[in-house]
């Protein structure tokens, strides 16, 4: 589909055609030189990713700006390809790409860091360039190379006009730092997908060693005949159940470093209920925030721990029951109450999740005071109560 063509916007004309008797009366615009290191530029130019892309405000914001300051109608980041130019970014101009017969930038990136061409008509490089016989005529063009840092030249930024003029010192110098800054950002863009692709493969692999770890984790709990041994390898996988949990959190928030509560508390309560009896129901709720990973791996460890010691001793035999787990913010937002409870065996002589002793009461402590937390329990005929209130 043809866009209609907006007011002052440059349309390119269309191929001339050839006389019947051949091309008589034809006129050919000059084709620039093939570059010395074609190959090496052209790889260069794909290793952006970059042609046949969507706009982005980031480039659309250059060119905009370089026409304004160079007082031109016409402004593009132009991309040479092997046998067509694409503009990333344009102004003042209709197509997408044109073919290299019309390229002024085919030429520019031969001639060093700059080129200028007051009139086009006088230059031979540009006389019979159909932008420049086409109407209405283009007769001005400068242009800035957009170099890589390995020093191949991929494309241009430039300035067209319909009369023929010169641009002023500060004008050129401007249009030039404008090409360095469509650089930073290409490079930007390029360090941004290549680690985003570092970061998937980094998480698909280690997603398969915690799949592993975790099948011989249960395998040698099934194995092991000692009580004190199992009740041991148990509180490994726990632990390493709530890593994985906030590891793959942290993955699918683009490894930022931080956490959303609802969904990590969600994924926790999905491996915790996976491990329940089926007379144990298990609740999550969790207010919208972000905590720190190492915020979130401790809670993680309090909330796991609390719901494995409830299983064990508050709801023993076929006793039904319910663990519920909540996270809500406290203070006005500046910090968060973490609440887990049960309603089981509580004060009738049971030891419920909130009491237990030994190696799980000694890591929930460990971690309520990583998270500078206060840690208080609370014990009655309707079960336990754990409390954590740690900052923001």
């Amino acid at each position: 589909m043809i866009c209609p063509r907006k007011a002052g916007q440059i349309r390119p004309p269309l191929p001339r055609q050839s006389c019947a008797a051949g091309n008589f009366g034809r006129r050919r615009s000059i084709l620039a030189d093939t570059p010395a290191e074609q190959d090496a530029r052209l790889e260069t130019l794909y290793s952006y990713d970059i042609l046949d892309t969507e706009a982005e405000a980031d480039f659309d914001d250059i060119v905009d700006l370089a026409s304004k300051i160079c007082e031109t109608p016409v402004s593009l980041i132009s991309l040479v390809d092997e046998k067509r130019q694409w503009f990333k970014a344009r102004v003042g101009f209709e197509p997408q790409e044109t073919g290299l017969d019309q390229s002024v930038c085919s030429h520019a990136i031969l001639d060093g860091g700059y080129t200028e061409i007051s009139d086009m008509g006088a230059d031979p490089r540009t006389a019979d360039n159909p932008l420049y016989v086409g109407d209405p005529r283009v007769k001005f063009y400068a242009g800035a190379n957009l170099v890589a840092p390995n020093g191949q030249p991929i494309g241009t930024l430039c300035v067209l006009d319909t009369k023929p003029r010169t641009l002023n010192d500060f004008q050129r110098q401007a249009l030039q730092t404008l090409s360095r800054h469509v650089m930073m950002q290409l490079e930007l863009r390029k360090k941004i997908r290549i680690e985003a692709a570092l970061r998937a493969e980094m998480d698909h692999r280690v997603k398969n060693s915690f799949q592993t770890i975790a099948s011989l984790l249960r395998m040698a709990t099934r194995k092991v005949q000692d009580p004190d041994a199992k009740d041991v390898l148990a509180l490994v996988e726990r632990r390493f159940g709530a890593v994985a949990s906030l590891h793959s959190e942290l993955m699918g928030q683009g490894g930022k470093g931080k956490v959303q509560t609802s969904s990590y508390l969600e994924q926790l309560n999905k491996l915790l209920a996976a491990s329940a009896p089926d007379h144990v129901t298990i609740f999550c709720e969790a207010e919208p925030g972000e905590l720190q990973a190492v915020q979130a791996s401790a809670l993680g460890m309090i909330v796991s721990e609390f719901v494995a010691n409830s299983i064990k001793h508050a709801f023993v035999g076929d006793r039904a029951g319910e663990i519920r787990i909540s996270l809500r913010r406290q203070e006005g937002g500046e910090s968060w109450l973490l609440e887990c409870r049960d309603n089981g065996r509580g004060h009738d002589g049971a030891v419920s999740g909130a009491d237990s002793t030994g190696l799980g009461r000694m890591l929930m402590a460990t971690a309520a005071e990583q998270l500078s937390g206060r840690l208080s329990t609370d014990f009655s005929a309707n079960g336990a109560l754990l409390r954590v209130c740690f900052r923001q």
